[in-house]
Formats: C-alpha cells, sequence, structure tokens
C-alpha cells in the first residue's frame, strides 16, 4: 500500500528531499506539500540577480507548477496554506484555511527567518528583510521612486542587497556592528580588499557601529541614527544581521529544540515519524546555513524515507564559497590561527589578490584566497584529509601547479 508523506515547507531543503526521494522510490508515497509562499520551489541564493534586474522570478524556479504535476504531488501554497497545527496522535497536518492532510511520515523543512533587531521605531513601512520574493518585489519597488537606502549586516546577504539597489539607482550605505565585512569569512586584510572595492562602485560603509533608532514621516521610515552619533537619511532599511531557524511550529508541537529542531544522523527528530531538514535543523550542537550540507541532509533524509536505513548525516569542514558582486572568495577552517600557528601570506594589491594559509604543526588548518580562488579544491582537501605538507611547504602558496612543474 502507498503510504502518505506530508512536507511542510516548499523551499530548497524539502524539495530537494522530494526529488531525491522520487529519484530512489517513486512509487512509494503519495507526496503532499504546505508552502507559505505562492510559488513553486525557487532558488534563494538567486534572489540577488532578480534585485537588480539580471533575471526575472521565472528564471529562479526550480520547480515550477507544472513539476509537481508531473510527479503527482498535491502543492497547497500561499499564505492560507500555512501550516498551524499538527496533531501527532492522528497524525494529521492542519493549514491556516483548515486543509487537513494525514501522514505516515511528515517532513518538516521551514527554513530560517530573518533576525529583526528590535531597534525603537522599525514598526514603519520601509523596513524589511532580504529574505524571499516578496522582499526583492517591495525592494525593487521602493528603489523606482526612493533615493536612499541603508543596509543593517554587512554579511554576504547585506552587501548583495547593497549592490543590487545601487545597481537600481539608489544611494546605499552599509552598517556593520563588527569593524570589518564578512566578519565570518574573512580576516581584516581580506575584508580591506572587499570594502575598497565595494568603496570604488560608490557604496558607503559605516564599521563598527549600529543603528538605535528609526525615524520616520507618516508611518514611513526618513532616517536612522547611528551609535557614532551619525545620522543618515533613509527611504529602505534592509536588515541583514543574520537568520534564525524557524522552530515556532516544531516547538508548539512539543518536538525537542533547542536553537533549531533536533534531529538525530538520520534526519529524524524526537518523533519517529517525522523527519526535518535545512535551516531550521540543530544536528550535533549545530545549526546550517550554507547550501552543501543541506543538500546533504535532504539526501540522507530522501534514503531514510525510501528504506536505506544504513545511511546517516556527518558534518563536514564547512568552506564558504561565496561571489560577492563579481569578486570570487574562498575561507575554509581557522583562518585566523592562534599562538601556536604559523601564517604564509600573498597580498598583491595591483591585482587584487590576497591569500592566507594558516599552518598548525604539519598541517594546513585554515586558508582564505580573495580574488584568486581557483585553487579552491586543493586547499580545502588539505585541510579536510589534514594532509602532512613538510615537503611541500615552500610551494604551498602557489597551489598544484607549481607542484606538478617542480615535479
Amino acid at each position: 500500500m502507498t503510504r502518505k508523506l506530508v512536507v511542510i515547507g516548499n523551499g530548497m531543503a524539502g524539495m530537494r528531499t522530494v526529488e531525491e526521494l522520487i529519484r530512489a522510490a517513486p512509487e512509494r508515497y503519495d507526496i503532499t506539500v504546505f508552502g507559505a509562499e505562492p510559488h513553486g520551489n525557487y532558488n534563494r541564493i538567486m534572489l540577488t540577480p532578480v534585485l537588480f534586474g539580471a533575471k526575472s522570478i521565472a528564471d529562479i524556479m526550480i520547480h515550477d507548477f507544472d513539476w509537481y504535476k508531473q510527479h503527482q504531488i498535491t502543492l497547497h501554497c500561499g499564505p492560507d496554506k500555512a501550516v498551524v497545527d499538527v496533531d501527532r496522535v492522528q497524525r494529521c497536518v492542519i493549514a491556516e484555511d483548515g486543509t487537513v492532510a494525514y501522514y505516515d511520515k511528515l517532513l518538516i523543512a521551514t527554513g530560517s527567518l530573518p533576525l529583526m533587531l528590535d531597534i525603537p521605531g522599525r514598526e514603519v513601512e520601509g523596513v524589511l528583510g532580504f529574505r524571499d520574493i516578496a522582499d526583492v518585489e517591495t525592494m525593487i519597488a521602493k528603489a523606482a521612486s526612493k533615493r536612499h537606502a541603508v543596509i543593517l549586516g554587512g554579511g554576504l546577504l547585506g552587501l548583495e542587497a547593497a549592490n543590487g539597489l545601487l545597481q537600481r539607482g539608489m544611494h546605499v550605505s552599509v552598517i556593520n556592528r563588527a569593524g570589518h565585512l564578512l566578519n565570518r569569512q574573512l580576516d581584516r586584510k581580506a575584508a580591506g580588499f572587499l570594502e575598497r572595492e565595494l568603496a570604488a562602485k560608490g557604496i558607503q560603509f559605516q564599521l563598527g557601529t549600529t543603528i538605535v533608532r528609526v525615524n520616520s514621516e507618516d508611518q514611513h521610515i526618513s532616517s536612522v541614527e547611528l551609535s557614532n552619533g551619525t545620522v543618515l537619511a533613509a527611504d529602505l532599511l534592509i536588515m541583514s544581521t543574520g537568520i534564525k531557524p524557524n522552530i515556532s511550529l516544531a516547538e508548539r508541537i512539543g518536538l525537542a529544540c533547542q536553537h533549531g529542531i533536533e534531529v538525530d544522523e538520520c534526519m529524524r527528530t524526537s518523533d519517529p515519524a517525522i523527519f526535518s531538514v535545512g535551516e531550521c535543523v540543530q544536528h550535533r550542537g549545530e545549526l546550517f546555513g550554507l547550501v552543501a550540507p543541506v543538500y546533504e541532509q535532504a539526501k540522507v533524509c530522501a534514503q531514510q524515507l525510501s528504506g536505506q536505513a544504513d545511511s546517516q548525516f556527518k558534518t563536514l569542514s564547512s568552506a564558504t564559497m561565496l561571489k560577492v558582486t563579481g569578486i570570487d572568495l574562498f575561507s575554509v577552517g581557522d583562518f585566523e590561527g592562534n599562538a601556536d600557528s604559523q601564517v604564509l601570506q600573498l597580498i598583491d594589491h595591483q591585482m587584487g589578490i590576497y591569500k592566507k594559509i594558516v599552518i598548525r604543526g604539519d598541517c594546513v588548518v585554515g586558508v582564505i584566497l580573495y580574488g584568486d580562488t581557483s585553487d579552491n579544491a586543493w586547499y580545502l582537501n588539505l585541510v579536510k584529509n589534514k594532509t602532512s605538507i613538510g615537503s611541500i611547504r615552500d610551494r604551498l602558496m602557489f597551489g598544484p601547479t607549481a607542484l606538478a612543474h617542480a615535479a
């Protein structure tokens, strides 16, 4: 008899799991999906090209409505289809409008929410996050008639929003509490390279400070006050200060949660009938915000759901490979180092290249590549495999090509 699988969350993690499951066991489940947005599954990573006009919404769709029909998946999507409750005894899901779906297995893939800081005055028009299609559509509409945009947060999303709004013709300022940009992925030198390149494009920066008040006129944002005393004109404020796992439903129905929904190596929650994947989960104390580990979770979860009980999720060294406004960046491991570390650096201001290799003992423990990331896979393997580098240390900075020529 065909079993029933219900998926809460129509995003990249949940639908990747469904895609893998269809491939592994196409006849095993009748699948029903609930999503709170009125769209198919789209690539959130590609929202930035939509913002600056290089792509349309249709271009970033991974699974359009026809895909669900072709695979006989029942899709309930839109705000009224957001799931508000799960009866774990009766094994059924209840949506906002009363739609009910029964399950044998349930997959929760509710993703994450933008962190909206509780800044005095923020509850006005023109203050938003940068997380979904609706946010992007609002930003595009504002850019058509407004002039001043302020981005709170100097991480990847904040910088992408800044670049997109700059290309839309807005005057853009980025505010970052930390003293340098991308402080989780780069050291100060690499961040300095990035800041100079973005400033040359026209983006202004206020670093080591934050917003303490939002001012408004007629219930629309008009300016922001910074902790350093500066006041900036603002017609639009994008809060890009991080994300938090969306676990409110899981908590409400009694699943074990800490910062995220707790899952084991099989992606199973504290209820054996309920699985979870993506940015909403917590595995061995770790949260996830990058695509690679989330897609690995999806693969493991699909294998479990298809009956392959030996499949398990293992957290690996997570590398960061980014393209910020056309600039290639890569970092992995402990790139700051400590008193027991040795550091190799290559700096070429004219070429816009910065390389940093952190060595501890006889192994590479951290790497930053800025401007030229062509050898990233090689360096990643050195870190992951804890390869002894004693015999190649003098050529380590120049990558595998130099080693091949030397041989």
